[in-house]
């Protein structure tokens, strides 16, 4: 497919995404199947704008003055891939398989209007209900910080030193231009342009011997930021696929107790197979059954309790960028109970001088540190580790962390604007009495 010709299937994908209201993912590949002919690189190419113009969905409609399908690839082909008039104009020719030629109304949009004075949430790209909600916790910077969320994500792996060390993988991956994260001493990440596809690292020799996973470099932190150690017996509440717990278990170094659950037994269901293939032996899955309590017999034994909260998912908007579109203000409402409730679950299982650490991929405060607050006062026989003490494990860097992240009483802040990875709150609490 020529480069015009992917700019129709785009436009022809995102009117059924708005139209239809489904996911873009499943439109994409429906798409896909409905287009055998479209190669790979072609499939990519079009799942990258349609990705770009849901990252620019509001932003781009304002610059062009219309919400057409159509308009908002042309507004995203300028606000977010940096093209000028002219090379827009010179792919919408009207030629064979390409979009019509630009209107006069396109060409002037294009060359007098710009986002100056735009309203925050089209200028951040997120709806205007979750405005007030971003404000309370950045200010005059929200629309930065959206700006920075809606922005690609580069991939992220972590180096599992159960059985391989960073230098090592780094050599291994070389061919795919892989570099150290910032932050994360166990973090690799790979750069990704716009219109490329994610490289197969399913496919990799490391993969598959377990050597490394795929995980975003704030979950990494986050990870880190519990203070897992070896002999510890440590509890992963919200396992789900797992990827905490394999973190978890990096850190203990093979030793000690990790168990992980879930209150979704479908979403444990990838564990297993991770575990085994990351060399981790001394976790133990424990899936619901009925009524009956997993985690029943170990009461006030565990040194650490692990919440990977569920949340509104609002720090992960660059990953999924149509995500943020479908989100309604009764998901916040339905997540802040779930929050408060597998707080209170977690709280029976800590020994006296033990440790929650509670983590979500929100940037909402309601969901970070209002939910802590609520749950100290609950709880006062829990009090909340300072953040610097939680930030010490980066041992040089934490200073410089320190100066990037966004700190509050409650614990840190990550954003892709001030530490580069996904939106990430972590905040530990210890057992005092």
């Amino acid at each position: 497919m020529t480069p015009a010709a992917r700019l129709s299937a785009a436009i022809e994908l995102i009117d059924t995404i708005e139209r239809d209201r489904v996911p873009a993912a499943k439109a994409l590949k429906e798409w896909g199947t409905a287009h055998r002919f479209a190669g790979s690189g072609d499939r990519a190419a079009i799942a990258g704008l349609v990705w770009d113009v849901l990252r620019r969905f509001s932003s781009s409609a304002y610059l062009m003055e219309a919400a057409t399908a159509r308009a908002r690839l042309i507004g995203m082909l300028r606000l977010e891939r940096n093209m000028d008039s002219a090379a827009i104009a010179a792919l919408f020719d009207g030629s064979r398989f390409a979009p019509a030629p630009l209107t006069e109304a396109e060409q002037t949009a294009l060359s007098h209007r710009s986002l100056e004075g735009a309203p925050a949430p089209v200028a951040g790209d997120y709806p205007e209900w979750l405005d007030p909600h971003l404000a309370k916790v950045f200010g005059e910077d929200r629309i930065a910080e959206a700006a920075a969320m809606a922005s690609r994500a580069p991939l992220d792996l972590r180096v599992n030193t159960l059985k391989s060390s960073r230098d090592k993988v780094l050599r291994a991956l070389s061919h795919l231009h892989a570099k150290p994260t910032p932050w994360s001493p166990t973090g690799l990440r790979i750069e990704l342009p716009a219109d490329a596809r994610n490289p197969g690292i399913q496919a990799e020799e490391d993969f598959i011997k377990g050597a490394v996973e795929v995980q975003d470099e704030g979950s990494q932190l986050a990870a880190a930021f519990t203070a897992a150690k070896p002999g510890e017996q440590v509890i992963d509440l919200c396992a789900g696929a797992g990827g905490k717990t394999l973190a978890l278990a990096a850190l203990m170094q093979g030793k000690g107790r990790l168990i992980a659950t879930d209150r979704d037994k479908r979403q444990l269901a990838p564990i297993h197979e991770r575990l085994s293939r990351a060399g981790v032996h001394n976790a133990d899955v424990r899936t619901p059954k009925g009524e009956a309590d997993p985690l029943a017999d170990i009461s006030g034994t565990a040194d650490l309790v692990v919440i990977d909260a569920p949340c509104t998912g609002t720090g992960t908007w660059r990953r999924n960028p149509d995500a943020k579109w479908r989100m309604r203000p009764g998901a916040l409402e339905i997540r802040l109970r779930d929050q408060a409730e597998v707080l209170e679950r977690a709280a029976p299982l800590v020994k006296v001088g033990g440790r929650i650490a509670y983590i979500t991929c929100s940037v909402l405060p309601e969901e970070n540190g209002e939910q802590v607050r609520a749950f100290v006062a609950r709880h006062p026989q829990f009090s909340i580790v300072p953040p610097e003490q939680t930030a010490s494990v980066l041992w040089d860097k934490a200073d410089e962390f320190a100066a990037a992240a966004l700190r509050s009483g409650e614990g840190w802040l990550m954003t892709p604007r001030r530490t580069g990875t996904d939106g990430f709150f972590v905040s530990v609490l210890k057992k005092t009495q």
